[in-house]
């Protein structure tokens, strides 16, 4: 994808414009997926020609959603205005809907392998805090779409100053931050295992769809089967369990395999970039998608580390935005994703770059982190204690003192507790609230002062008595799965201190959306 230059000509002010004469298929298409279960179940009931069933009603219903998509194309119209864009929908119930292009504040454009094909593309406008994209057009011409997402960035953003000559500002050329080879996209497939994740779904629906037991009753006869094959390639035990790890590690290396071709169908030539105010990020081999957010947009930062990051000296960088999110709680209603992970992988170096770069952080990392309270891993070891006294007990009830063997699980719970105490700590200054928690798998959640909301301090009946709080921090737009913004298990004064300073702080600075 590339921005075209003549947005004015492929863009008319003042003009109403249609969408592509082929929206209406797309439309269809995206209704028949949101109707397949029903449609499913008319055509197989229609299949039954003894029961007298009317066959036909498929058909019917199919007509039905062909009308509403042609109506919906026939009477969805958008004009470019000054300072906002009106969109135009329904002829019986007429809606005028007029967004500013101050409050877009994502711009994304998505391409599926038939967009791709056709040269169209799908674009959907959001704005902070929304439940549904403000306006969603599907589909524009490619070139068209570009134009629109160029001109939405330009008159969003503050002016650019003219050139010397008294001409029209020229808007900044797009620098590169991040830009993705193969090799780094097939380590992010390696580290992410989300082949394991799609698996278990499957497995996981299968048991809703499929009759009732069939999906228990295949993975019996498969067991017996792998079961059988061992005992094929081997005579003794020990060489029946080798041979039966040995089929497990297969499998896992092929759910890895599928991790890694999933990695590389969303996340070919991914390219982040910083186009004036704005960051784009572009990725997708079969189906490209293009986002666009406002820098001062980025409420959030979350550095996440697993181990297997550590292994290839890697880090993931996302953000928290204010967008609409719906449908599945990661994106828009049909599963698409926003702009959530500016550097789904790269070298920590690179992370603290960007994050510099970005929100304008120039202390970043922090060159002190403060520690927790000095009784805090015996706070942290308290929920396992409670956890491995009641298997305990279960087993106790079941195996009599054999349960007692439980409670080695205690020193592993010890060791744990005291290294996530040691490697966790805060840092607070005139321009950042960040805290870095984890050992096995790290996190690091950074803000911006301006870019809270609230802050609020916690002591549970346990804080009272171990002499410790937390300080807790909102933010808009905080994701499902991102770990909470939170100064745990600090001293009482130093909490109370924090607490102090960071609610002057919000009182005197105003909101920055």
């Amino acid at each position: 994808m590339t921005t075209p230059d003549a947005t004015p000509a492929l863009l008319p002010a003042e003009a109403e414009r249609r969408l592509h004469p082929g929206s209406w298929l797309f439309v269809l298409l995206q209704n028949l997926r949101q109707f397949i279960v029903p449609l499913a179940v008319l055509l197989f009931a229609g299949g039954r020609r003894d029961d007298g069933y009317p066959w036909w009603l498929p058909m019917l219903g199919v007509g039905a959603l062909v009308a509403v998509s042609i109506w919906q194309y026939l009477t969805f119209r958008y004009r470019i205005a000054d300072d906002r864009l009106v969109v135009r929908s329904g002829l019986l119930e007429r809606s005028v809907r007029q967004i500013p292009y101050s409050r877009i504040h994502n711009v994304a454009i998505h391409q599926s392998l038939l967009h791709r094909l056709i040269g169209v593309a799908e674009v959907r406008l959001e704005s902070a805090g929304g439940t549904k994209p403000e306006a969603e057009m599907r589909v524009l011409r490619l070139p068209e779409a570009l134009a629109l997402e160029q001109l939405i960035r330009d008159r969003s953003s503050e002016p650019t100053p003219a050139a010397a000559d008294g001409a029209a500002p020229v808007a900044p050329a797009g620098t590169t931050l991040l830009a993705l080879s193969t090799i780094e996209v097939v380590k992010l497939g390696l580290i992410s295992n989300r082949g394991m994740i799609v698996v278990a779904g499957a497995v996981a629906l299968s048991f809703q769809v499929l009759p009732e037991r069939t999906m228990g009753r295949w993975l019996v006869e498969g067991g017996r089967e792998a079961f059988g094959y061992a005992s094929g390639f081997a005579t003794t035990w020990l060489a029946k369990g080798l041979v039966l790890a040995a089929f497990v590690a297969v499998a896992l290396a092929l759910i890895r395999a599928f991790s890694v071709v999933l990695a590389v169908v969303r996340y070919h030539g991914f390219r982040l970039q910083r186009q004036g105010r704005r960051l784009t990020v572009e990725r997708g081999l079969l189906s490209r998608s293009r986002s666009s957010v406002p820098r001062r947009r980025i409420q959030a930062w979350t550095l996440r580390e697993s181990l297997l990051h550590r292994l290839f000296a890697r880090r993931t960088l996302e953000i928290d935005t204010a967008s609409a999110r719906a449908g599945d709680g990661q994106g828009n209603a049909n599963g698409q994703r926003g702009l959530d992970a500016l550097a789904p992988i790269a070298p920590p170096v690179t992370c603290d770059a960007i994050l510099r770069d970005v929100a304008a952080l120039p202390a970043w990392p922090p060159a002190e982190w403060r520690p927790l309270h000095a009784r805090a891993w015996l706070r942290l070891l308290l929920g396992d204690v409670v956890l491995t006294a009641l298997l305990c007990g279960v087993l106790a009830w079941f195996f009599q003192w054999w349960g007692a063997l439980g409670l080695l699980w205690l020193p592993w719970s010890a060791f744990v507790a005291r290294r996530h105490a040691a490697r966790a700590g805060y840092a607070v200054d005139d321009a950042l609230v960040a805290v870095r928690e984890g050992w096995w798998s790290r996190h690091w959640r950074v803000a911006e002062i301006g870019k809270l909301q609230a802050v609020e301090l916690r002591r549970s009946p346990l804080d009272r008595g171990f002499g410790m709080a937390s300080v807790w921090l909102d933010t808009a737009g905080a994701g499902a799965l991102a770990p909470p913004l939170r100064l745990r298990y600090l001293p009482v004064d130093d909490a109370a201190r924090i607490h102090a300073q960071l609610a002057a702080a919000i009182a005197r600075r105003p909101l920055r959306w």
